[in-house]
């Protein structure tokens, strides 16, 4: 069952919804278009902030759902494995789907969104995780509003969710959960981590229409 679990988190992370809302409102592959990547920030950019917005909050289910009501389901009585771990293992999983998807060649987007989503299905089970995720959305936010670049506001706040872990006094296995997330978001920015030291990266409301 936990298998079975593991690949469902996977399968619905894997879901590329960016691309599927460029194809169905502008008919383009979104890969080709700004970025290349098909995440909100993307799409926000190519196709309309509406569509970003939408794609940023399904991005979000993508990782909230895994480790709630797919974790519930598995969590039934006489479960022998930790459930937080069950979550947390659920919860990456959903976002390797989203970084390297199956249906599109195992390519995929940053994780920031579907990182975001699991971390506010965590905070469910575990209260104090939301402090901890909202203080890394204020992070995120204070360098967006500053800098106008979100590739840069995602990477540091994925840097900080490992020290307001530590802050905060969190067991072990959440402490490598949040190194591990951190990992991937600072690995899959690492285009625009290059473009950042050119100075050629895009700030948000530099539109790149198709």
């Amino acid at each position: 069952m936990l298998l079975l679990a593991i690949i469902a988190a996977y399968l619905l992370g894997s879901i590329p919804v960016g691309y599927i809302v460029a194809q169905a409102l502008r008919g383009i592959d979104i890969r080709c278009y700004g970025s290349g990547n098909f995440g909100a920030t993307n799409v926000f950019r190519v196709v309309s902030p509406l569509a970003g917005l939408a794609v940023l909050a399904l991005d979000i289910f993508k990782g909230l759902i895994p480790v709630t009501l797919l974790a519930d389901f598995v969590l039934g009585p006489g479960f022998k494995f930790d459930p937080l771990l069950v979550r947390l293992v659920l919860g990456l999983s959903a976002i390797c789907g989203h970084n390297w998807t199956i249906f599109l060649q195992f390519k995929g987007g940053k994780g920031v969104a579907t990182t975001a989503g699991a971390l506010i299905g965590l905070s469910f089970k575990v209260p104090v995780l939301g402090p901890i995720a909202g203080l890394c959305l204020g992070v995120w936010l204070l360098v967006v509003v500053i800098t106008g670049f979100v590739s840069l506001g995602s990477i540091i706040a994925s840097l900080m969710l490992p020290v307001f872990m530590l802050v905060f006094n969190q067991p072990f296995k959440l402490l490598a959960f949040s190194v591990a997330l951190c990992l991937f978001v600072v690995y899959r920015h690492k285009s625009n981590i290059r473009r950042l030291l050119r100075a050629e990266e895009k700030k948000i409301f530099q539109a790149d229409k198709g």
